[in-house]
This record gives C-alpha cells, structure tokens and sequence, in this order.
C-alpha cells in the first residue's frame, strides 16, 4: 500500500493519503476516514452495483460432456464416468459408460464399455456393449466379447471373439463365435 505524508498535522495525528486516493487522519496508527466534499452536479446513477448474472447452464439443458484423448496421450487403469461422447485418439486402459464412442484410425481401447453407439476405426481389445448401433469400418480391430443390437461391419474389418447380438428385450441371445469376419 503505497501512502504519502502531507504537511497538515493535527494534535498528534497525521493525515495519510492511501491508495484507495482518500485522506485519512492517523492517529496512534489507527486510520479514520475524512469525509471528502465534492460537488457533483450529474444525477446520483440509479444502482450502479453490477446485476446479477442469471446462470445460463439448466439442468434441463444440459451441454454435451466429451472427452478426447489425444494422439500419443496414454491413460490407464480410470473409470470414466458422466462422459456423453468419447473420442479415443490416443491409448486408453478404463471401464466407460457413454452414450457415444469413436476410436479413431490411431486410437486404442482397453477394458470395459456401455455405450449407445460405437464408431471403430482403431483397435478395441474387452468387452464391448453397443445398446445401439455398432460400426466397425475396414481399419477397425475388434477383439473380446461384444454384444450389440444392430453392428455393420465394412469389408476389412477384423472381428474376433464372442459375438452376441442383444435382441429388442436387451437379453442377450447365444453367443456366436467369430473369428476374423
């Protein structure tokens, strides 16, 4: 706090400028604030405190929750959890619910997943629950137990493990085995 003596002294006391720009007597180190007469001929402003700010995020409205895992970011041994759509760039080791999932052509995923909708371009090493739709495209591996209600694989893709499509009740109906479709 920067402060200047003025000349004025009154009985003992000083009078200390602040930095706040008021003159304060001090008197045995105890400031008062003086009283500052100026002549303002505007008109006093209404309510210049600021307005309260309405909070724009609703629990109805809720913004989508991503996560993206970039290229050469390695994650390992988490739990994601209120994750909308994660998109896997990178390497990951975790147990997911979402609603979406996209691994990228680079991406790697390890471990156990709930999802909506898979979209696979890596490589998926687990158990995979897709209550959607499943998309495996020609660069995509998938490996492990998968379960899912509608899948479209394109030509190229790797598909091996236990396969098992969930019929409209979400049971699950017999396991077919396949091995690189």
């Amino acid at each position: 706090m920067t402060t200047r003596r003025t000349n004025h002294h009154y009985k003992g006391a000083s009078k200390v400028l602040q930095k706040d720009g008021f003159f304060r007597k001090r008197d045995d180190g105890n400031f008062a604030a003086k009283p500052q007469t100026t002549t303002n001929t505007a008109a006093p402003a209404a309510n210049t405190a600021p307005a309260p700010v309405e909070s724009t995020y609703r629990a109805d409205e809720r913004k989508e929750a991503k996560l993206v895992v970039g290229p050469e970011i390695k994650i390992k041994g988490v739990e994601i959890s209120d994750c909308d759509t994660l998109v896997v760039e990178g390497r990951i080791e975790a147990t997911l619910d979402s609603r979406v999932l996209e691994i990228t052509s680079h991406g790697v995923f390890q471990g156990t997943i709930a999802v909506d909708n898979a979209e696979i371009h890596g490589r998926f090493e687990g158990e995979l629950t897709v209550r959607k739709q499943l998309v495996i495209h020609a660069t995509g591996k998938v490996s492990g137990k998968i379960r899912y209600a509608k899948i479209k694989v394109e030509e190229g893709a790797e598909l091996s493990g236990t396969i098992e499509m969930t019929d409209r009740a979400s049971s699950f109906a017999q396991p077919k085995k396949v091995a690189n479709a």
